[in-house]
């Protein structure tokens, strides 16, 4: 910082005057520049480092003792949110492979519970779903006997390891071989699901046709009979009109336009351990000593209805909360996409280590890292995001903690309902670590279940007002009554002076409650569309609306009342998942992250606006989420100032002297060393660190620029605009797994980055002309011009390489396009500034 000080302060006072617009408008990105990096730094100042003990965890809610003399595992209740909205974007059989993974995780199966939104309403996706279902039934049992991991049936078997390594059971093999035809068996069921249902909805149709037609000849009194029209409805396989959205979209049966539908596919298992035995049906396989118990799993659509705004994800996982609510109540939330899947099975158990530690109860979500599979090996677009991690993020846990990020997140039920973590109000300040204490609820008019939860609690008579609650989370009695149970239920063991908040140990080893008609109706009911109607959904409880980014605004929200959140990188990845691993998907991709972080610093959840709860350094990563789209415009101007200097024959300084050399040079060393110190102490490679910094040129030239005039638009003008993709080509190879790394789909967002190219090749080639054939050779300014043009041009090559394809076939529309732009731009100041008339050798001609 002392060194960026100085070289700032020598800029702007050593004035080039021989060309002050090129000197002006180099210091003012240097200046922008300098004000980015430090709010890149400044959060990173605090790192720590987090392991957990599962041993301990084990010892301390699951081992017999006085107050739990069966050894039932007190540990709460987890409920798992897999989203997912169009089975043909979204493949079926990935979601299959995500709900068996959470399915078969080391977690007690009867503390466990699995949601799936499909907020397309698809029958393809829900008979999908039943078909996870049934395959779990040997799935689920064959990893526990075993300890598979992972436990992604796709993944393993797909494993390039030996997978009999470390397997001591003589019948493994024999399992192994059965358990793979019958996945085989049921990859094809699922891959056949769309000709089926489509074959069985054209039979019924067919026989509707024909009983309409018996019915109306029947009924005429004439020969004459009219063709009779039918709507082409979905059928279900129990002979019934799927309630969802049909194959040929109907009148209340359309995307957006559909009934609510909650189907509980396996139902909440015994408390006991159930085991199996050889040769069971539905069981080929010897489980006799294997717990064959399967967790809850619930397959919900929520009901849409034209004229409402159903707010995409945030919306669909708001429903989720509500009916998750009603059917399991489970303290803690973990959302997954459909496309992450549980890769390390104790992955749960890591999470819950850091809630019901000492002073959990002020944690208001655990983030996990996101780790993706299928990425070329060069990672030519920085898809692992591996900066972004395990560098930035591990370095917000040392302050309040990460950001959220969308998925693999645990949160406490209770922080997403809006309430302020406990204590918050024993310290004031904005760089507080600790919240204060407060005062008991007044509990007169609770039931004596909830009464007993509230005895304890640290909320204040404001926030647990039970009388308010149905103007802040609706009218379902079952939705508000179970809001102070997660409360109690979500506490820290109170085995130790140090919990001030805490619930006695064998509190939860109680049986649940049986799930009825009556509450899966209920359930049905908080889904509908006009049940968060004057109500505080989405704008202070659940995910919040109005940002295309809602997972960081959510988190933001959280921070902003005193919430902590921490980050839990486990030994064993916890989740993988997949990324778009060609150019113009990563693009947009990046596009709609800057378009969020653009709608989020113009709105009332800028960093600046932030409550005294929220830590300083913390404040400043938030506001960095704000504003680092905005770089793009300055990035833009410092990559064109090569090319204009060697167009002008002039530099951003008068001349290369000693001292700006020498700032020039220690810059460098320190930003080396810097990154060093990253590299070695987050355990990234250089070439992972050297492609983010490559990325960051490319998208901030393209698609951050592209979200800075999408933001300005809709802020300004209120003008919505999207970059669409107009033109596609396949891969070449189909047998090739990073074919679709080749393909090659023209978007506006590829013109700057382009035009940069085109523009600082062209300057290279003129200012080697004029310097070969001038009388008095400025080689100084020529080569610090070719030396920064080199630099922008070396961080522009894999997307010069993306261009190519596999074999180089570019869209000629890239060259026309580019190649216009940039010849105007040449032209235009050729115009501008037009070269003097000195004769020269050769009857070359000099610029000025």
């Amino acid at each position: 910082m002392a060194v960026l000080g100085l070289f700032l302060a020598w800029r702007i006072k050593h004035k080039n005057e021989d060309a002050m617009w090129l000197w002006g408008m180099s210091v003012i990105c240097e200046l922008w520049f300098g004000l980015s990096w430090l709010l890149d730094q400044l959060p990173k100042l605090c790192p720590v480092n987090r392991a957990t003990d599962l041993a301990v965890l084990k010892d301390k809610f699951e081992t017999p003792t006085p107050s739990n003399p069966n050894g039932r595992s007190d540990l709460p209740g987890l409920d798992i949110f897999v989203s997912t909205a169009d089975p043909d974007k979204e493949p079926p059989l990935v979601t299959a492979n995500t709900i068996l993974s959470i399915l078969a995780a080391d977690y007690p199966v009867e503390k466990l519970s699995c949601y799936v939104s499909d907020d397309g309403g698809a029958l393809l996706t829900f008979e999908a779903m039943a078909e996870a279902a049934s395959f779990a039934n040997m799935w689920v049992p064959f990893c526990r006997k075993h300890d598979i991991e992972p436990r992604n049936p796709e993944s393993y078997f797909n494993l390039k390891r030996d997978p009999y390594k470390n397997k001591v059971r003589s019948d493994f093999v024999k399992d192994r071989r059965r358990v793979k035809r019958e996945y085989d068996e049921f990859k094809v069921r699922i891959n056949g699901l769309p000709d089926s249902i489509r074959r069985r909805s054209d039979a019924y149709h067919a026989r509707e046709e024909i009983k309409a037609m018996k019915r109306q000849r029947e009924a005429a009194l004439d020969d004459v009979v009219e063709a009779v029209k039918i709507a082409k409805a979905t059928w279900m396989a129990d002979g019934t009109h799927w309630p969802g959205t049909w194959i040929q979209p109907s009148a209340e049966h359309a995307r957006g336009d559909h009934a609510g539908i909650i189907q509980v596919m396996l139902k909440p298992p015994s408390d006991d351990p159930l085991y199996g035995s050889s040769g069971e049906e539905g069981r080929p396989l010897d489980f006799t000593e294997v717990d064959i118990r399967l967790p809850m799993l619930v397959y919900v659509s929520r009901e849409k209805r034209p004229g409402y705004d159903h707010n995409k994800k945030a919306g669909a996982m708001n429903a989720l909360v509500r009916s998750s609510a009603v059917m399991s109540n489970g303290p803690f939330i973990l959302n997954l996409d459909c496309d992450h899947y549980v890769y390390n099975s104790q992955a749960f158990r890591e999470g819950m280590c850091f809630m019901m530690d000492r002073g959990g109860d002020r944690i208001g979500y655990v983030q996990f890292p996101q780790r993706f599979e299928g990425i070329d090996p060069s990672d030519r677009y920085a898809n692992h995001n591996t900066v972004f991690f395990d560098v930035n993020m591990r370095a917000l846990d040392g302050i309040m903690g990460p950001v959220y990020v969308g998925t693999g997140c645990l949160f406490r039920r209770i922080a997403l309902y809006g309430f302020d973590p406990p204590r918050s109000k024993e310290h004031s300040g904005c760089c507080s670590c600790c919240f204060p204490q407060r005062r008991k609820v007044k509990t007169s008019t609770i039931a004596s279940e909830e009464r007993q939860a509230l005895r304890m609690a640290d909320f204040d008579d404001e926030e647990m007002n039970m009388s308010q609650f149905p103007k802040k989370f609706g009218n379902s009695n079952f939705l508000i009554n179970s809001i102070p149970i997660a409360e109690f239920q979500g506490r820290p063991l109170a085995d130790h002076p140090g919990v001030k908040n805490g619930r006695p140990p064998g509190a939860l080893t109680v049986p649940r409650d049986l799930l009825d008609a009556s509450t899966v109706a209920e359930a049905i009911s908080v889904i509908s569309c006009w049940y968060e109607d004057k109500t505080e959904w989405g704008q202070r409880v659940g995910w919040i609306y109005g940002s295309v980014t809602e997972d960081v605004v959510t988190g933001y929200r959280m921070h902003n009342r005193g919430w902590k959140s921490v980050y839990c990188v486990t030994k064993r990845d916890a989740f993988r998942g997949t990324a778009p691993i060609n150019l113009t998907d990563r693009l947009h991709q990046v596009l709609r992250w800057a378009t969020g972080s653009v709608e989020i610093f113009f709105s009332r959840n800028n960093a600046l606006l932030a409550s005294r709860k929220m830590k300083f350094l913390q404040r400043i990563a938030y506001l960095n989420v704000g504003i680092y789209p905005f770089t793009s415009i300055f990035l833009i101007v410092y990559c064109f100032l090569p090319a204009l200097s060697l167009f002008s024959g002039q530099f951003i300084v008068r001349t290369l002297n000693v001292a700006f050399l020498t700032y020039l040079l220690v810059i460098t060393l320190t930003m080396c060393m810097l990154a060093v110190l990253e590299i070695k102490w987050s355990g990234i490679s250089l070439e992972e660190w050297w492609r983010n910094e490559q990325f960051w040129l490319i998208g901030g030239t393209s698609a951050h620029l592209a979200a800075v005039l999408q933001g300005l638009l809709k802020v300004i003008a209120g003008i919505e605009i999207s970059f669409t993709l107009t033109s596609k080509s396949g891969g070449d190879e189909a047998d090739d797994d990073f074919a679709d790394l080749y393909i090659v789909k023209w978007t506006s967002l590829m013109i700057p980055p382009i035009v940069i190219m085109m523009v600082n090749l062209i300057a290279i080639a003129v200012g080697f002309s004029r310097t070969i054939y001038s009388e008095i050779p400025q080689w100084s300014k020529l080569l610090g011009g070719v030396f920064f043009s080199f630099w922008v041009l070396a961080h522009l090559y894999p997307f010069a390489k993306g261009l190519m394809g596999r074999r180089g076939r570019t869209p000629t529309i890239v060259f026309v396009w580019s190649g216009l732009l940039a010849i105007t731009i040449s032209l235009l100041w050729v115009a501008i500034n037009p070269p003097s008339q000195n004769s020269q050798i050769g009857g070359s001609f000099t610029f000025p």
